[in-house]
């Protein structure tokens, strides 16, 4: 057996180690119990997904989060594309101070902050409100450091154009850079957005009063003390993992370009 070979077995073996477990979720979620007793599609039906849809007010639940995440990411490309292009292309004192901070705040986990975000939100009058779910995580460390590396790649002539025929800063960075950056958008956009739709933790603790549903809460309410209809709840499941694979699958490709050309610059 030469290494192709072997690469290609290790490859198929993870491959088969993450699809089955997916796989068996679907197949349960066609069958009464939850329970995977046959793979013969005659016994599947889709009663279970009606059960899902009906009892946990999904459509609420998928505009709710629609919103909170078109929103965070949106603003953590605003706020990613402007920090980033300060700390790639403006020269002032602490840059590499502020950078080193950037940096922290990657390595720091949320679960830190919660304390002195959930009392800035309280002082503001934000708790249990829409907002709470949004400004939290409206800017983003690995955001503005990856926008950043991607400006860096970018050749400064190509500025130098844009300044000689009288554009300012932000002219360039939303007439040049940003058409060039697409990949690494796209990038930041669907690693935000699939980060925010399957967020179970800012709903629970800066919105506890349960009026704000999202979809992580809605799959929440199928898991009993005592006793879960597992095959709703990989219905559940099934049905509330379809929007982020099919955002995957639309910009997989800008997402592997993204990866590929952001590279490691000083």
């Amino acid at each position: 057996m030469n290494w192709r070979t072997l690469s290609w077995l290790v490859v198929l073996l993870g491959a088969v180690t993450i699809v089955l477990p997916l796989g068996l979720v679907v197949v349960g979620s066609l069958q009464p119990g939850g329970l995977v007793t046959g793979l013969a599609p005659g016994r599947w039906n889709l009663a279970n997904y009606r059960a899902a849809w009906a009892g946990a007010n999904f459509p609420l639940a998928f505009a709710l989060t629609t919103l909170v995440a078109l929103a965070v990411t949106a603003l953590q490309i605003v706020t990613s594309a402007l920090a980033g292009y300060a700390l790639a292309r403006l020269d002032f004192r602490g840059r590499q101070g502020v950078l080193l901070l950037v940096l922290a705040t990657i390595v720091i986990p949320y679960q830190v902050l919660v304390v002195p975000i959930f009392l800035v939100l309280r002082t503001g009058g934000l708790v249990n409100s829409f907002w709470a779910l949004v400004l939290p995580t409206a800017a983003n460390g690995y955001g503005i450091y990856l926008l950043r590396q991607f400006f860096l790649g970018v050749p400064r002539a190509l500025e130098e154009a844009a300044f000689i025929d009288g554009a300012n800063r932000l002219q360039v960075l939303w007439e040049v850079l940003l058409p060039l950056s697409r990949p690494a958008l796209v990038t930041l956009g669907l690693f935000t957005f699939i980060a925010e739709w399957n967020d179970l933790f800012k709903p629970l603790v800066f919105a506890p009063a349960g009026n704000l549903l999202t979809v992580q809460l809605a799959l929440s309410r199928f898991q009993e003390r005592f006793a879960t209809d597992f095959s709703v709840l990989m219905a559940a499941t099934v049905i509330s993992s379809l929007p982020v694979v099919a955002l995957f699958l639309l910009g997989q490709r800008q997402l592997v370009r993204g990866i590929a050309t952001t590279g490691l610059k000083n």
